[in-house]
């Protein structure tokens, strides 16, 4: 593993992986790509994990997107398919991960960057925040799946006129455009990822799992068959422990609401 990427577990099961080159503002070079997949790939083999919280070092930049001083040196198109594979197949495994995945955006999230954002579950913005899909300017498409997110975002019209504008968002119409899920003070967006993930991680694994994969599932399948499947995961959460033990503990409040 690479220092360009820290990835701290917490007892809890919450893992923080930190894009650590502040000095390139966050930028991804081949070796923060690499080892950035290899530690999504440890998470999906990890069933102690609990929430994944993504951010960048420092308070300039979540990330600005891929490291254009490094990759310049790889003109080709064969280079091109072999960087697009590894991050697109890792934002593929990152947003199928079984547990939620937080970005806790602490800056510019340009290019890239707006990619890696885009493939997490929520997105939590400090309110300096900036995010953009600037390819376009730079003459190109979006590589790592970041297209296809924004259209299930945002709808067909508003996701082609951010990828030809190229237009920089700020936290406002971040929220507006449904791209984030909560602007907080500058300097705070990790904190509240961590507080959330706190709560997350204190629900039933089977519940926070079940709620991720149906959602999951509603996005690749027909509607009526999707219903079909969430209604599978209703009845062995009924007779699991965790709900008796929530009912027992809401009768308890009530019967002493009531007295």
């Amino acid at each position: 593993m690479t220092n360009k990427l820290h990835v701290h577990t917490q007892q809890d099961g919450i893992t923080i992986l930190t894009i650590n080159r502040p000095e390139a503002r966050n930028a991804l070079d081949l070796e923060t790509m690499r080892a950035f997949s290899e530690a999504v790939a440890c998470l999906h083999d990890d069933p102690a994990q609990r929430v994944v919280i993504i951010t960048g070092a420092g308070t300039e930049a979540f990330s600005s997107g891929a490291d254009l001083h490094e990759l310049s040196s790889y003109p080709s198109a064969e280079d091109a398919r072999m960087m697009i594979t590894i991050m697109g197949d890792a934002l593929f495994a990152l947003e199928h991960l079984p547990i939620p995945v937080i970005a806790a955006i602490n800056g510019y999230a340009l290019g890239g960057g707006s990619e890696l954002a885009l493939a997490c579950d929520l997105r939590i913005a400090d309110n300096h925040a900036r995010m953009g899909f600037v390819q376009a300017k730079m003459g190109l498409t979006t590589g790592w799946g970041a297209g296809q997110r924004l259209l299930r975002l945002v709808g067909y019209s508003r996701a082609l006129d951010l990828l030809l504008s190229g237009h920089v968002m700020r936290a406002p119409e971040l929220m507006n455009y449904g791209l984030v899920n909560r602007v907080v003070e500058m300097g705070t967006a990790l904190n509240y990822a961590v507080n959330y993930a706190q709560h997350v991680a204190k629900l039933s694994t089977d519940v926070v799992r079940g709620m991720k994969s149906l959602l999951q599932t509603g996005l690749h399948h027909p509607y009526d068959d999707a219903l079909q499947i969430e209604r599978e995961f209703f009845p062995p959460l009924w007779a699991a422990e965790a709900h008796a033990q929530a009912v027992e503990a809401f009768l308890r409040r009530d019967r002493g609401t009531n007295r």
